[in-house]
């Protein structure tokens, strides 16, 4: 990687953003999603298409699961900013790009990041060096997680109105957090202003996962166990419905990987699409 001496991004989430551009580097057109961004930010050395976590046929199953994720909640973002939101929150934003790739929309908006403080100082820097900048409507929130400090009382601070409803999205977040965590951070979100929504994903329990990306899984689920970052939490549909109810939710729906596939991926030749009974979404509202 040709990265500043002081890089400190997240290895997951620098994954996850080149799976993004993988899909616009290997899969055939249409693309359900077109962002580049995190690979600009991260500047890989050249070949990086051959990494091992990067094998266009192994990971296909995956990129497809992550770029369906991110266009569903970039196609929700926009829906409700259209009907007059204006606050968008991120937690865990990682090398999240909507701010760069959506500059029409997220203008109109201001747009909270939260995330761990070293990740976040290095994202800001790329920005800088790059020439995206950091308008004034998007504000980074560093929130050491680790040592149990409130988002919300971070996000007050960045500016964030309480009186106002927002959108709050995390994305591959949960399966790290305990169920408790999880639970805490569901009746946080759902004591914000009514209109709040919440999109989330949640791993479902591995052994329900289709047969050919289970290996994947597995793999994935041993690799962040060896890193000190083990999966803690799995939900069926029905426990995660219940538990959005349970914290304060009016309204609770499952995304399925057969919905995201039947809006995204419908007409494939390639046979592209997300895998079912992985990682799906929560979407929630106050």
């Amino acid at each position: 990687m040709n990265e500043p001496q002081t890089a400190s991004h997240d290895s997951t989430a620098a994954r996850v953003a080149l799976w993004r551009a993988l899909h616009v580097h290997s899969d055939a057109p249409p693309h359900v999603l077109e962002d580049e961004v995190g690979l600009k930010l991260l500047a890989p050395e050249p070949g990086w298409q051959q990494r091992g976590d990067m094998d266009p046929q192994f990971t296909r199953p995956f990129r497809a699961s992550i770029v369906a994720r991110a266009r569903f909640i970039e196609d929700l973002v926009i829906e409700q900013a259209g009907r007059g939101l204006s606050q968008y929150v991120i937690l865990g934003a990682g090398l999240d790009s909507f701010a760069q790739r959506r500059p029409d929309v997220a203008a109109g908006m201001t747009i909270f990041e939260v995330d761990q403080p070293g990740p976040q100082a290095w994202k800001r820097q790329r920005l800088e060096e790059l020439g995206f900048g950091v308008p004034q409507w998007l504000r980074f929130v560093p929130v050491d997680f680790e040592a149990r400090e409130s988002w919300q009382d971070a996000l007050v601070a960045a500016g964030f109105d309480a009186s106002r409803p927002a959108i709050v999205v995390s994305t591959g977040v949960s399966m790290y957090l305990s169920k408790e965590a999880n639970a805490a951070t569901l009746r946080q979100v759902a004591s914000l202003a009514t209109g709040s929504m919440l999109a989330m994903t949640f791993l479902l329990p591995l052994e329900m996962a289709d047969p050919d990306v289970r290996p994947g899984l597995e793999m994935a689920e041993k690799g962040a166990r060896a890193s000190g970052t083990p999966f803690i939490s799995f939900f069926t549909p029905p426990e995660i419905l219940a538990l959005a109810r349970e914290s304060g939710f009016r309204d609770a729906q499952h995304i399925s990987a057969d919905m995201l596939t039947g809006r995204y991926f419908s007409g494939r030749a390639d046979g592209l699409r997300p895998p079912r009974n992985a990682e799906e979404l929560l979407v929630a509202t106050v």
